[in-house]
């Protein structure tokens, strides 16, 4: 009997967060031939160095014999960049070299590409479906926007078969960023006047995430379609930080004061994009991924256990953890 043959992925930005947790679950996997690409060099012996993502780079040698493009590489924002240079570079990264990858794709035979996209090209506050129009609020989001409707139409003209995941914040363990600050804090037992806000945000655990990406690896009814991801358990601000004590043992040091009061010393602090980020509702809508038979493997608790496990054990970490407070604790 003739030995089925094993479907080839080419993974981009295999080093990042997301990637390099997706890149251990792709590797793990006897039923698929794994190939990456990034900018760094790497022990996997079928990676790829690719110096520069723009409009100009030679995927021919990387997709050879490619059935399924994950790509994952892309630009995110960075604190404190100029803006103009900032709009440069999310252009050149995030939509000129994602439609090069898709148009390079296309004349190697790809099937497949399956980009990830980001909640931010709907917006920054509300209730998100995938059939929403859009209506990005910063340059990021604009860029992941254009690159969508690029590909739509790269997908409409060649056949290519086009997968677009928005997820929402991405935590996990290794998380950095306001995650990875908002733990720093409570391992310190500082008091955050957090409790009284009752806006629920939509996250994603990374395992949670993969999981999707896999998922539609090969799924014949995702093709062509645009999916929102996330834990399918919203939180508060508060909420997640009581959560995030009780997984370092400790108990959360929550205050009240008024939105208002709140927003207003967030603003005159310089601080109002965190505000928004921590205090302003932004849910997802997954129905229709539960629709075609996917549910988050891992829970919320579950995923902010690991993720504090990690965090806990990091060296820089476990004085101001308190001590016993390093302890192992068993992953889901």
């Amino acid at each position: 009997m003739k030995k089925k043959a094993k479907l080839r992925v080419l993974l981009t930005g295999s080093s990042g967060f997301v990637g390099n947790r997706l890149y251990h679950r792709l590797s793990a996997d006897g039923d698929l031939h794994l190939m990456t690409a990034g900018r760094k060099e790497d022990d996997h012996p079928d990676h790829f160095v690719m110096p520069d993502f723009d409009g100009n780079t030679d995927w021919s040698e990387p997709l050879q014999g490619v059935d399924v493009v994950v790509h994952c590489a892309g630009r995110a924002h960075v604190m404190n960049e100029d803006p103009v240079y900032a709009r440069e570079q999310f252009n050149v990264v995030n939509v000129l070299a994602t439609v090069r990858l898709a148009e390079s794709a296309v004349r190697s035979g790809v099937k497949r590409l399956i980009f990830i996209s980001s909640v931010k090209v709907n917006g920054e506050k509300g209730c998100y479906s995938p059939e929403q129009t859009p209506v990005p609020a910063d340059p990021y989001g604009d860029s992941k926007w254009i690159a969508e409707q690029q590909l739509v139409d790269i997908a409409e003209k060649t056949g290519l078969e086009v997968v677009i995941i928005r997820p929402p914040l991405v935590y996990g363990p290794g998380v950095r960023a306001n995650f990875r600050t908002l733990m720093r804090w409570v391992s310190k037992g500082i008091p955050l006047p957090l409790a009284a806000v009752r806006a629920r945000r939509s996250l994603v655990y990374v395992d949670n995430l993969v999981d999707f990406i896999c998922f539609c690896l090969q799924h014949p009814d995702v093709a062509n379609e645009t999916f929102m991801v996330s834990d399918g358990q919203d939180l508060t601000i508060g909420e997640l930080l009581s959560k995030t004590a009780q997984a370092m043992g400790r108990s959360s040091r929550l205050f009240a004061l008024p939105d208002c009061l709140l927003k207003l010393a967030a603003t005159m602090a310089g601080k109002a994009g965190i505000y928004q980020r921590l205090c302003e509702p932004l849910s997802v809508d997954i129905s229709k991924n539960r629709q075609l038979g996917w549910q988050p493997p891992v829970t919320v608790d579950q995923g902010l256990t690991e993720t504090v496990r990690c965090f806990l054990i990091e060296p820089q970490n476990t004085e101001s953890s308190g001590k016993g407070n390093n302890r192992k604790i068993k992953a889901e």
